[in-house]
């Protein structure tokens, strides 16, 4: 049988070859597991993948729409193919990953038109062991200057209905649960978007370097195809461009198991190096904040009895951070904006300008002597005008108070009233809030974003971002919150696009003026998920009180939020995942395991410790009847020696995890 399906994948080759080009026109992936063949069909450009011989994409078009122009999609021929291979290693500012493999091999095809006005763009391949991306360039001609964009007509024509998790493309922000159907049954989707072979392939579709264009959605138009579905400026147009002109990279991780998407790496090896020459001040950490008791509505964001960011409020956050080892705090509704129907009146926000019962240089001050850092707010309301006008000012002022990370946020569905989010509107204003930010110090944590492509290479300043339905919907969600399974879903959905600021650890799950919503886990999984959903800041949600002589809170404490290396030992996307990873700065790893609403215990090999060595695992595990909904603070706490050889039995409770921290304590 395998014999056979090589055949039919050479013949296929052999066809395509066929159809009006006579170059060469496929390459392989750097250890030929992958090959991609691009061909006519009746003047149509497309292009075909096979795995091992088997087709992972039957041949699927590609083209543009254009206005007030003839589309660049028919009449086509191909004038000149170039190639190229190329490897190297390079080192991350900070990660899952410390140092990067970019090997691929690469094949350039120029297209042009037979006819007048005999216009012409290159489609660059790269493939990679574990998958490949593709991009458009327009280089600069006679016949094409600026042009218009009204539709992609790029394809992803599969040779079967896969299974797959996605979320719908109109959803507010990306904040949505995760849906599982095959491909006919999906409506318009976001990327990432993950999907299951009927062989036990896994398949990842995204983008990558998303910058001066409109965000990629994926619409069905027929079982077992998709065709590329930019999102629109309000006057219908998806890009305006001038060449020279490239667009967004076209990507698709090829993986035998969902934790090998994780670990790929793909996106990121197709984003441009580090444009900030010293990054030395870009430092990944743990923060807590004034913010959880907003959204249990304890306090309140706007002036008034129970207003959270107050400066003895403030100062009592930064003792606990100071007292707990942790560098940063958060403050939320500190600066004027706030007041009465705030998202309706965002031209009022003003980013310099503290409430009177907060004092900015005596808070800031005072952090500076407990050795902690403010981490400040910028919440525009989606006003990216009033925000744009403001914009320097604001950062200086931060600056000149030490504050050297700033949260964006952008409630409001439109921008101005009128764009979305992930138009190429959207694009430019988020692009131009980090390299503003760059010039002044300051690293970004970005919500109501646009969904991440990777540019956390080439501007390491935006260093987490939300852009996922996370822990404040546990807070007052009329749907009761995030169901178990969720939280195993997203690292194989919205995680493929980069650091999730989904801030969990919370440890109290009375809801009092909610009480139909709240954190739908055991506290064991709370610690779990710092190893699970991965970002380089990561928030400890939960009020300081309810931190205070609690074991468990010890593991926040030693967790990192930087990696040497991560590995996903077991995996079923929406049932349990356990992930492993090494602290950046030591010997030790930590594992984190989390489960749906059954209970469940997995056998984890320990071969990713390093030979040799004996470690203390402190575990952290749920207790004997611990259960999310009735039982969720029970925990059992243990240390034992382990080594490598050995295998660690990891129960988890119905909606509960574990949480292992292993400290290498001495060599054999």
């Amino acid at each position: 049988m395998k014999k056979l399906s090589t055949l039919i994948a050479a013949l296929s080759a052999f066809l395509l070859l066929g159809t009006g080009c006579s170059r060469d026109t496929s390459v392989s992936s750097p250890d030929g597991s992958l090959t991609l063949q691009v061909a006519l069909h009746d003047g149509r450009i497309g292009y075909a993948v096979s795995r091992n011989g088997k087709p992972i994409l039957d041949f699927s078009e590609l083209g543009f729409e254009l206005q007030d122009a003839p589309a660049l999609r028919a009449g086509l021929k191909i004038c000149n193919t170039a190639r190229g291979t190329f490897d190297e290693t390079w080192e991350q500012v900070w990660g899952e990953q410390h140092f990067v493999r970019n090997h691929y091999n690469s094949l350039t095809v120029s297209v042009c038109e037979k006819k007048a006005p005999h216009r012409r763009f290159d489609v660059i391949f790269r493939l990679f062991d574990d998958g490949f991306g593709f991009r458009y360039e327009f280089p600069e001609q006679p016949s094409l200057g600026e042009f218009v964009i009204m539709d992609e007509l790029t394809e992803f024509r599969f040779p079967h209905d896969h299974k797959a998790w996605w979320m719908p493309a109109r959803e507010p922000y990306y904040e949505s649960i995760a849906r599982h159907t095959p491909i006919s049954q999906m409506d318009t989707v976001n990327t990432p978007l993950t999907m299951e072979c009927a062989d036990g392939t896994y398949l990842a579709l995204h983008e990558a370097n998303l910058t001066d264009y409109a965000k990629m959605s994926l619409r069905p138009t027929d079982s077992t195809t998709l065709r590329c579905c930019l999102t629109p400026w309000s006057n219908s147009v998806k890009v305006y461009a001038k060449t020279p002109f490239r667009t967004p990279w076209r990507t698709l991780i090829v993986s035998d198991t969902p934790g090998e998407l994780v670990t790929s790496r793909l996106m990121l090896n197709l984003n441009e190096p580090c444009k900030i020459e010293d990054a030395s001040w870009i430092k990944p950490a743990k923060y807590i904040g004034i913010w959880w008791s907003m959204h249990l509505f304890q306090e309140t964001w706007a002036q008034g009895p129970h207003h959270g960011a107050t400066t003895a409020n403030t100062k009592r956050y930064i003792d606990f951070a100071a007292e707990n080892g942790i560098p940063g705090v958060l403050v939320e509704g500190w600066n004027v904006g706030w007041d009465d129907e705030w998202t309706k009146n965002t031209g009022k926000i003003r980013f310099t300008e503290p409430y009177p019962d907060f004092d900015i240089r005596a808070v800031s001050d005072y952090a500076a002597k407990k050795g902690v850092e403010l981490i400040g707010h910028h919440e525009t309301g989606a006003n990216t005008k009033n925000y744009e006008a403001q914009m320097e000012e604001a950062f200086a002022y931060y600056k000149k108070y030490g504050v050297n990370v700033v949260k964006t946020g952008y409630v409001n569905v439109l921008m101005d009233g009128k764009e979305l989010h992930d138009s190429q509107y959207g694009v430019r204003h988020y692009r131009k809030v980090i390299e503003t930010a760059a010039r002044y110090g300051i690293c970004i944590d970005n919500h109501e974003p646009v969904m991440p492509t990777g540019i956390e290479r080439t501007w390491p300043n935006l260093m987490t971002q939300e852009g996922i339905r996370g822990q404040e919907y546990n807070a007052w969600s009329p749907d009761g919150g995030n169901p178990p399974e969720h939280t195993t879903v997203v690292p194989f959905l919205r995680g493929l696009a980069g650091p999730m600021d989904y801030t969990f650890g919370t440890f109290n799950f009375e809801n009092p003026v909610s009480p139909f919503a709240r954190v739908q886990s055991t506290v064991v999984r709370e610690l779990a998920h710092y190893v699970v959903i991965y970002s380089p800041l990561q928030m400890a949600s939960d009020l300081p009180e309810n931190y205070r002589g609690h074991k468990a809170f010890d593991f926040i404490r030693d967790v990192p939020t930087d990696w040497e290396q991560t590995v996903v030992p077991e995996a079923v996307i929406g049932d349990y995942c356990v992930f492993a990873r090494q602290d950046r700065r030591s010997d030790d790893w930590y594992l984190g395991a989390i489960t749906d609403e059954e209970p469940r215990t997995v056998e984890v090999p320990l071969s990713f410790l390093t030979p040799d060595v004996i470690y203390t695992a402190q575990i952290y595990a749920d207790g004997e009847n611990a259960d999310w909904k009735t039982n969720p603070y029970s925990m059992h706490y243990e240390e034992r020696p382990v080594t490598a050889q050995d295998t660690l039995s990891v129960r988890m409770a119905s909606g509960g995890g574990c949480a292992i921290r292993f400290a290498a304590s001495e060599h054999k």
